[in-house]
């Protein structure tokens, strides 16, 4: 186009002759064409000396089509940010006061069926394990999650305590999220109990004998889901307290919904509520 254009500036430039034979009604028309010519000519050679000519359709380093992965880059960089310190007052110095005011219906709330986490686990997990000998001989991709400040390790009896880096991290925050919303709401301290983490394969045959809602296609399997009970927590006792504050466990429970909640609708994790084994059923993203 550039050089198409260089040709024909020449025979566009006004020319007086031409001009005088034409008859009056044809002058203007002429005229304003051969002005529009030249401003369209000059607009396109200014854009060839840009570099907007010269656009390079390299590659991007880490871009891709898979939305899944392009989502949990986004989650990766959320989660690496400096978190936020908390606030017990206002500006004036006076307490502030935070209710728990819950999510409201938790079935509405948290949503996410197993076929919607199980897209996500497959593609960001691990493949899956045949039983506990093949899990301890291959801990590749694997993190192996203990008793903490945080949550505690309910007893397995179907799953073992292994999860990919991201839902460690994810398990973590969630943890942390929790501790940090008793503390601003002045509730004394709990831990997270953490009912199921990996299940290998003969995990869930086993597991499908004796729970009849149990699904073959587990997202267990892949390292990146694992299961926090709303109806049990864990009581840390303060041995330089006298008076040892018990909570109504339901409150407790709408603090743990309002921190998922809240990560949820930043996109890191899909959440199912669990009614028949009461948990909350979470898969990393």
């Amino acid at each position: 186009m550039y050089g198409f254009c260089q040709q024909l500036i020449p025979y566009l430039v006004f020319s007086s002759s031409i001009f005088l034979s034409l008859n009056s009604a044809l002058r203007p028309l002429y005229f304003k064409l051969t002005l529009a010519a030249l401003l369209t000519c000059g607009l396109i050679s200014r854009c060839a000396c840009t570099n907007c000519s010269d656009i390079s359709h390299k590659p991007v380093d880490n871009v891709t089509d898979d939305t899944i992965i392009v989502h949990s880059q986004r989650i990766d960089r959320l989660l690496s940010a400096p978190r936020k310190p908390l606030k017990f007052t206002d500006t004036e110095g006076r307490p502030v006061k935070h209710k728990v005011r819950g999510v409201g219906d938790y079935k509405t709330c948290f949503p996410d069926l197993n076929d919607v986490q199980l897209l996500t686990a497959e593609r960001l997990g691990i493949r899956s394990i045949t039983d506990r000998q093949a899990a301890q001989n291959n801990k590749i991709g694997l993190v192996y999650i203990v008793d903490n400040q945080l949550y505690r390790i309910h007893r397995l009896s179907h799953s073992t305590p292994y999860l990919v880096p991201r839902a460690a991290r994810l398990l973590d925050e969630i943890a942390r999220n929790f501790t940090d919303s008793l503390r601003m709401k002045g509730f004394p301290v709990y831990k997270l109990l953490i009912t199921s983490v990996l299940r290998t394969e003969h995990d869930v045959e086993k597991l499908r004998r004796v729970n009849v809602n149990a699904s073959e296609n587990s997202c267990h399997r892949f390292g990146t889901t694992f299961d926090i009970s709303y109806n049990s927590f864990y009581r840390v006792i303060d041995p330089e307290s006298n008076e040892q504050r018990q909570v109504w466990p339901p409150l407790v429970k709408d603090i743990l919904a309002e921190v998922l909640r809240d990560l949820r609708q930043l996109g890191t994790c899909y959440v199912k509520y669990e009614v028949h084994q009461a948990c909350f059923h979470i898969t990393a993203r």
